[in-house]
């Protein structure tokens, strides 16, 4: 026998890959609770996706169509965030777990009530990815470390954003002028705030 021949049959070779619970192979499980962290996760970032299309449509219904679109692609953000978790839970052999979510919130006093949830909803994204890390790093869950890398950076530039759209409209005081200058740069693809690097 050669070193590169197994003794054991193929059969028997198949039978001790692991597999999830829809029976795609598994490299290594998952902890249970960090499972049911990265399901909760998914669950919020669809919750987000539906709060920020709301804020669209009272922006659009009020004829501010960069606040429009610029909450629009939130929303569609917050989605794409949600489908790269699914994609993963798939990866590692588990099953994805889609819970109903409430009717989001539709009525604010104004500009600034809205991108004041939209910070609060930020931060308790970037919350649950920091409680997801600190409970891959105490299982020795490597792999779920490196995948929430770059979502953990995506999400301290998400509160950045709406940090600078929150403090542009408390500037401006919401005056009229003000917010239709806002709104242009936002129809403009101009959202970013300023850096000093």
């Amino acid at each position: 026998m050669t070193p590169f021949t197994s003794s054991l049959s193929s059969e028997a070779a198949t039978s001790v890959v692991a597999t999830g619970p829809a029976g795609r192979a598994m490299a290594q499980p998952m902890d249970g609770a960090l499972l049911e962290g990265l399901q909760e996760h998914l669950a919020l970032e669809r919750k987000a996706s539906t709060a920020y299309w709301a804020m669209a449509i009272w922006f659009a219904e009020r004829e501010l169509r960069g606040f429009a679109t610029y909450l629009r692609s939130e929303s569609q953000g917050e989605l794409d965030h949600a489908g790269r978790v699914a994609d993963y839970l798939i990866a590692r052999g588990q099953t994805v777990e889609l819970t109903s979510l409430p009717a989001p919130r539709q009525q604010w006093r104004d500009a600034e009530e809205i991108l004041a949830e939209a910070f609060r909803m930020e931060a308790d994204v970037t919350t649950s990815l920091q409680l997801l890390y600190a409970m891959a790093e105490r299982s020795g869950d490597v792999r779920t470390t490196v995948f929430l890398d770059p979502m953990v950076q995506g999400q301290i530039d998400a509160e950045n954003s709406t940090a600078h759209l929150l403090g542009r409209v408390r500037f401006g005081r919401q005056e009229a002028a003000a917010m239709l200058l806002i709104d242009g740069e936002l129809a403009a693809g101009q959202p970013a705030p300023a850096t000093v690097a």
